[in-house]
C-alpha cells in the first residue's frame, strides 16, 4: 500500500508551468541553504534566474512561511538590500536511528538544526519493547511542535538493513537474530503515523548527514567511515550518494584483512578489528564498563591502556580499508566519524595515518584523512534529512548538490 503523504508545503501554482515553479522554487531554497541567508540580487546570479522570477518566487515562499527577511544591509549606493533565510520554523522532520546499543530520536527544523532529542539505551534491542517506544517518542517529539505540527513533513528511519547480522560475535541466539532480520522496521514505523516514512541503512544515512551538512560541502568524491558498534561506510562520487546495484558500495565492515590462510578458512573482516564492539569486549574481559567505548571515560583511568590498545589495532586496520579503497577509487579524502567522543577520534585519525606511512605508495595517488563532523547524530540526521529533501530538494536524485 502506498503511504499516506503529508499535505506539500509549496502550493500549487494553477496548470501552466506548475513543475517548474516548483522547481525553481526548491533551487532557491537550495541556493540559500547551501550559501547562507542572501539578497535577490544574489540569488539571481546564482541561479541564473531574472530579476523579476526571484521576486515572485521569494514572495511566494514568504507567503509559505519557508523564508524570513533579515535585517537591512545599508552602505552601498541606492536601496539598501534585505537578506533573504530559511525559516527555521517552515518545516520539520524526524529522524530515529536504532542501533544496535541505543535509538535516537532527533527533531530538525528547515535549517537542519536539532531542536529536540531523544534516546533509548539496551544491550540490544528487544522489539517487543523498542517498538511501543518509537510510537510513543514520535508522538512526544510531534506534541512538542504544538500548532506547528502541520508543518511536519515527514519521518526517515535509519537502521541496519540486518539488525540481527553478525549476531554471533553479539551473543545472539539464532532466533532473536531471525526476527529482527525479519522485520521491516520501515513498515513498522509506517503503521505508526500518517505520515510519510523513509528508510536508509544506518551508515549510508551518516554519509548523507556529512554529505549535506559537513564536509561533503567541499568534498565532491569521498569514502566515509563511520565507527560505532560494527564500523560501517558509505561512498560519495562527484556529490551523489553511491549505494551500487546490491549496496556493496561502501561496505567496509566485510571488508577481508588478509588472504585466505587456506581452503575454508575465510580471513577476518574490518569490523572485528575496528569497531568499538571489539573495545567493548576488552573492557569487559577487565571487568569495566562497556558504555565507556563512547564517552569521554574510554580515554581516563581505567580505560584508557585498553583503549589505547584498541586505537593501535584499529588504526592499522584502517588504514588497510583506506589503501585498498584508494587502488580501487579516486578519492577527494576518506572521511572517519563514528559515536566514539572526540578526542578518542582524532587519537584514532593520528594513529591511521601514521599506520598509512608503512604501507608502499608507489603508483597511488596517497588520500588524505579528515574527521568528519557531525558525529553521533549523523545517522538521525541523515534520516530526518530524507523528508527534507523529498519535499524541498531541487531534484529527484538523493541529495545532488549543485556546483
Amino acid at each position: 500500500m502506498t503511504p499516506p503523504l503529508a499535505p506539500p508545503i509549496l502550493r500549487p501554482r494553477g496548470s501552466n508551468h506548475v513543475g517548474m515553479r516548483q522547481f525553481n522554487e526548491r533551487v532557491v531554497l537550495q541556493a540559500i541553504r547551501q550559501n547562507g541567508s542572501l539578497p535577490k540580487a544574489d540569488l539571481a546570479r546564482l541561479t541564473s534566474l531574472t530579476a523579476q522570477t526571484i521576486g515572485l518566487i521569494t514572495t511566494r515562499l514568504e507567503e509559505d512561511g519557508l523564508l524570513i527577511r533579515h535585517t537591512p544591509l545599508r552602505g552601498r549606493i541606492g536601496q539598501p538590500s534585505v537578506p533573504l533565510a530559511l525559516d527555521p520554523d517552515g518545516a520539520f522532520s524526524i529522524g530515529i536511528k536504532v542501533g544496535r546499543r541505543n535509538t535516537d530520536w532527533l527533531l530538525v527544523d528547515f535549517t537542519g538544526q536539532v531542536r529536540q532529542r531523544l534516546t533509548m539505551a539496551y544491550a540490544f534491542p528487544d522489539a517487543a519493547t523498542l517498538l511501543p517506544a518509537l510510537k510513543h517518542n514520535l508522538n512526544t517529539l510531534r506534541d512538542a511542535l504544538g500548532p506547528l505540527q502541520s508543518r511536519l513533513v515527514g519521518i526517515g528511519v535509519a537502521a541496519p538493513f540486518q539488525l540481527g547480522g553478525w549476531h554471533k560475535m553479539l551473543g545472539l541466539s539464532e532466533g532473536q537474530s531471525s526476527s529482527w532480520n525479519a522485520l521491516d522496521l520501515g513498515a513498522a514505523v509506517q503503521a505508526m503515523t500518517e505520515l510519510p516514512v523513509s528508510f536508509a541503512k544506518d551508515a549510508s544515512a551518516a554519509c548523507v548527514a556529512e554529505l549535506v551538512a559537513g564536509r561533503g560541502r567541499d568534498l565532491k568524491t569521498f569514502l566515509y567511515l563511520f565507527i560505532d558498534t560494527f564500523v560501517g561506510g558509505g561512498l560519495v562520487i562527484h556529490s551523489h550518494l553511491h549505494g551500487g546495484v546490491h549496496g556493496n558500495a561502501g561496505a567496509v565492515a566485510s571488508l577481508p584483512m588478509q588472504l585466505p590462510l587456506q581452503p575454508g578458512m575465510p580471513p577476518e573482516q574490518l569490523l572485528a578489528h575496528a569497531s568499538l564492539w571489539e573495545l567493548e569486549q576488552r573492557l569487559q574481559t577487565h571487568g569495566l564498563d562497556t558504555t565507556a567505548a563512547y564517552d569521554e571515560r574510554a580515554l581516563q583511568a581505567p580505560f584508557a591502556e585498553h583503549t589505547q590498545a584498541w586505537v593501535v589495532q584499529a588504526a592499522s586496520a584502517l588504514a588497510h580499508c583506506v589503501v585498498s579503497g584508494t587502488a580501487f577509487l579516486d578519492l577527494d579524502a576518506v572521511v572517519i566519524d563514528g559515536s566514539l567522543c572526540r578526542p578518542l577520534l582524532q587519537l584514532l585519525l593520528e594513529h591511521t595515518r601514521q599506520a598509512l606511512d608503512d604501507y608502499n605508495w608507489e603508483g597511488l595517488w596517497r588520500t588524505p584523512l579528515v574527521a568528519g563532523s557531525i558525529g553521533s547524530d549523523a545517522r538521525a540526521l541523515g534520516g530526518a534529512l530524507l523528508p527534507l529533501h523529498a519535499n524541498f530538494a531541487p531534484d529527484r536524485d538523493l541529495f545532488l548538490k549543485t556546483s
